[in-house]
This record gives C-alpha cells, structure tokens and sequence, in this order.
C-alpha cells in the first residue's frame, strides 16, 4: 500500500473502486466547486502525486498547483477536459480506459447503426401504436453489409467496430491523423471519406483538431442516402449543422450516443424520428464500468510501484 502518498480524487467513482482507493493511498476529495478546489490545491497541491479523474476539468492552472504530480489516471477513455499537452510537457503520465470500455462502445455503436439504418425504434412504435395490426406498411430499411462505412479514428473503439462490420461483409475504410499499417482503406480527410461512404462512424477522441471535425462539408458530401452515428463526443460533430442538414433531408438519418450540450438534447433531434438517441451508455455496462474502475486504480499502483 502507498499510505504515504496522496491522490487527489477528482471524480464520482464505483464503491468497489473508492474503497480500493483510499485502502491504498491518502486521498483528498476535490470540491464540486472549482473555487473551492483552487484554494484546496493552493493549501495541499504540494503533496499531490497523483489524480483520479472521470469527466472533471484539469486545466494548466491546477497543474501548476500540484508541482509533485506524476500521473494522471482517468476512469473514461475521452481525455478532452485534460490539458493532455500541459501535463506531458511536466513529463506527467496520462492514462485512460479506452482499450477496456471499446468492445462495449463499438456494440453499442453497430446497434445505433442497424437501428438507423433499418428503422427498429420506428419498427417498435409501428407495432406497438397498433399500426401494423391496423393494416399499415412498414418502409424498407437499408442493408447494414451493403453499406460502404467510414469510420472516423481506428483507435482501440474503432478497430472494434471495424472488426464487427468486417464481419457482416460490410466494406470498411477509415480515417485519422495518419496511415496505420492496417488492411483497411484510408482516406486523408473526413470530406473524402464522408463522399465515399454510405455510413459514417464517428470514434475519434476529441481533441483540438477533431472539435467540429464533421462539419456542413463533411454531412454534404455524406449526402441525401448518408447516415451518421456517432458514439465518441459530441462537440465532434456541429449540431447545428446536424439540424439543419437533416431538416432539409440532406442525410437520411443519425444514431447518437453524446450531444454537445449533454444531458441537453436540442429538441430537433429529439423528435425527429430518423434520428435515434441513446443517453451516452456506450460504456454503460456492469462488467465493463468495474473493469475501468479497476484500470484507474491499477495504474496509481503500477506507477507508484515502479518508484
């Protein structure tokens, strides 16, 4: 155990996970206040080694504050309120669960994609608004294996969804910030592969040059028959530019697992029945939470191990 060594907690975490925590370490709460936590960390950031963190911000200015940290560990796999190239410039070590949670995020990711593009939240309110009964004709969807799909980052969530849509006999081709040495298309830019595509994946991290990333370009050249999920950020895609792209039937439909503004879904999207939501559960199951939860501790240990 690491009693001597202090963690600053700076998340909402499972009980599993809070308890093997402070049974491991000298833990300080940092205040939902962030005032507050400023003038905790102008008291005790000197001693601060380490950080737990889930969705909280960690700017330059709280870095500064805790001149002895050496490693931050994130329960989610999104890294985007952490001032990732500040902490690396100090030589601090940044982890996440991305690895963990992909399996359950690209399921959820395929599921938003046959439920867009084969109409199954539609198919449910046809059957049970009594529709079908009252002699109604259901449309025809689109077949997911016919479907060309791009999926933007071929990250750990990525290269899950690939391997999912490979294996339906869909044709998969990617985009991201570099050619991997992988069997899979590659396009330079999300335009070129949203022309490309029947179905568009977003997966990326966000981060400076993904924020907006499938703007009014990227949905025009995805085109009229085009269908979006994205399962990754919200700020990655331009809601605005979603609304009024779907508006005047400029894409056929999206499936969405985050917004911008969440929980804050614009009521646009929440009543358009070509759209089809979920409330951010990608990685929203039991096995895959405590396995992250489990990640955010064993990286405090290894470090503090390694020592």
């Amino acid at each position: 155990m690491h009693k001597d060594i202090t963690i600053l907690q700076a998340a909402h975490l499972p009980e599993k996970t809070e308890r093997e925590l402070h049974e491991a370490f000298d833990i300080i709460h940092f205040p939902k206040d962030h005032d507050e936590g400023m003038r905790l960390l102008a008291e005790q950031g000197s001693k601060i080694r380490g950080i737990a963190v889930r969705h909280a911000h960690i700017d330059k200015a709280m870095l500064d504050a805790m001149p002895a940290l050496e490693i931050i560990s994130s329960y989610s796999a999104g890294l985007d309120g952490i001032d990732v190239e500040a902490a690396r410039a100090r030589g601090i070590a940044v982890h996440n669960t991305s690895k963990i949670l992909a399996e359950d995020v690209a399921d959820l990711a395929v599921a938003l994609a046959v439920s867009v593009t084969r109409g199954t939240v539609r198919g449910h309110d046809f059957v049970r608004d009594g529709s079908w009964e009252n002699g109604g004709t259901f449309p025809l969807g689109r077949s997911l294996r016919s479907l060309k799909t791009g999926i933007i980052g071929l990250g750990h969530i990525g290269s899950a969804v690939a391997k999912r849509l490979q294996a339906t006999g869909a044709t998969v081709a990617y985009q991201g910030p570099r050619k991997k040495p992988v069997d899979v298309a590659y396009f330079q830019t999300a335009t070129e592969l949203a022309a490309w595509a029947d179905l568009l994946i977003v997966t990326c991290p966000a981060m400076p040059e993904t924020i907006g990333l499938i703007d009014q370009s990227v949905l025009d050249a995805l085109g009229p028959d085009g269908f979006l999920v994205n399962i990754s950020r919200g700020t990655i895609v331009n809601e605005p530019a979603l609304i009024s792209t779907l508006a005047r039937d400029g894409i056929a439909g999206a499936g969405l697992d985050v917004f911008g503004k969440e929980p804050h879904v614009p009521e646009a999207l929440r009543k358009d029945p070509r759209v089809v939501l979920s409330p951010h559960m990608g990685s929203g199951t039991r096995e895959t939470r405590q396995q992250m939860g489990d990640r955010l501790v064993e990286a405090l240990l290894e470090h503090f191990s390694n020592r």
